[in-house]
């Protein structure tokens, strides 16, 4: 991706920073996956909505070298990558983030992690230089991220007391698990030092509609979330941990005792960030309703039960931004 002109980022999203330069949110839970007590503190963690996991057994190794591989990739000549998409929706995207309107200072690759015999994935693939070591590499990277994941939400389920203890993992271990991967590249913004106080969107605000997704991401600045009472903070990056996000499915599984959080990312004026992300999605035909082992005697669902295949289907109309539970909400449909 090329830095733009300053007429041509008129077509992006420019925003007035909401924290003074340097300004870092370190109230992010940590959990550690080593630690007797993980079973509980990833409950409440979970009730805040996002936190970081530490000793979480995936090699720095696959780590580093995909990255390695993926900056190879996001290094090429724009007129190369342009042969991988565009995304259909798996493959190689630039700016556009899905097909309703939203742009970014981003490009990116999608990939079903359970399906990579896609049309538009093989197509992507065939595109590349090696592809059977970027396939490798993306391969053991998301199998141990999926393990780890698998491993969160037992914790979970021990922590909620939820029985089979796998009840919720074997969602994402399903033969046809909807899990799909994502690699984010932000190119530095040179043309933000025009702008001052101002910010660039590289990815709008929103949140993520599976069950959970697992961020690892360079040691680049740009992540923010926003709390409970709207006030958006910038998260602090750490490339050696990974960040746990609760998906809107996880908020309705629970009735809303964990919430899904917004969250954006913000272009650097200097530096690239790189971020892999690990949604981890139910089959299609999962039936998302809140657990009867978690609803108290009387109390009542606040959603309409509906599978994934409808939540997706429905998010992937809508815009970043939009509530998109709003519409499975009891309260919408009375």
């Amino acid at each position: 991706m090329v830095v733009l002109s300053k007429a041509a980022l008129e077509d992006y999203t420019l925003m007035k920073t909401c924290k003074p330069a340097g300004s870092m949110f370190n109230g992010i839970p940590v959990v550690d996956l080593a630690d007797p007590e993980a079973k509980t503190l990833v409950v409440k963690a979970c009730e805040f909505g996002v936190f970081k996991v530490v000793n979480h057994g995936v090699p720095m190794e696959f780590i580093t070298k995909l990255e390695a591989e993926a900056l190879r990739f996001f290094n090429l000549p724009q007129c190369e990558k342009d042969r991988s998409g565009p995304p259909q929706p798996f493959g190689y995207g630039n700016k556009k983030i899905g097909p309703n309107g939203d742009v970014g200072w981003i490009e990116y690759i999608l990939l079903h992690t359970n399906n990579l015999d896609d049309v538009s994935q093989k197509s992507f693939f065939t595109f590349l230089e090696n592809p059977e070591m970027f396939r490798s590499t993306v391969d053991h990277y998301v199998s141990a991220v999926k393990k780890m994941a698998g491993e969160v939400l037992e914790l979970i389920a021990d922590g909620l007391e939820i029985e089979p203890r796998n009840m919720l993992s074997r969602l994402l271990r399903d033969e046809k698990s909807d899990s799909c991967f994502r690699i984010n590249h932000y190119p530095p913004c040179l043309d933000l030092q025009t702008f001052s106080g101002r910010n660039l969107i590289g990815f709008g605000e929103h949140t993520d509609p599976q069950i959970i997704s697992v961020l690892r991401s360079n040691n680049t600045s740009g992540l923010q979330i926003c709390l409970r009472d709207g006030t958006w903070v910038s998260v602090p990056p750490d490339q050696t941990s990974f960040f746990i996000n609760v998906g809107d499915s996880f908020q309705v599984m629970t009735n809303g005792r964990f919430k899904s959080v917004k969250h954006r990312v913000l272009a650097h004026h200097s530096k690239s960030r790189l971020s892999m992300i690990f949604f981890g999605g139910p089959p299609l035909n999962e039936k998302i309703a809140p657990l009867a082992s978690l609803m108290a005697e009387g109390e009542e669902s606040l959603y309409e039960e509906f599978s994934w295949c409808e939540y997706k289907r429905s998010a992937y109309k809508s815009r970043l931004g939009d509530h998109r539970l709003g519409l499975f909400e009891k309260s919408a449909s009375q």
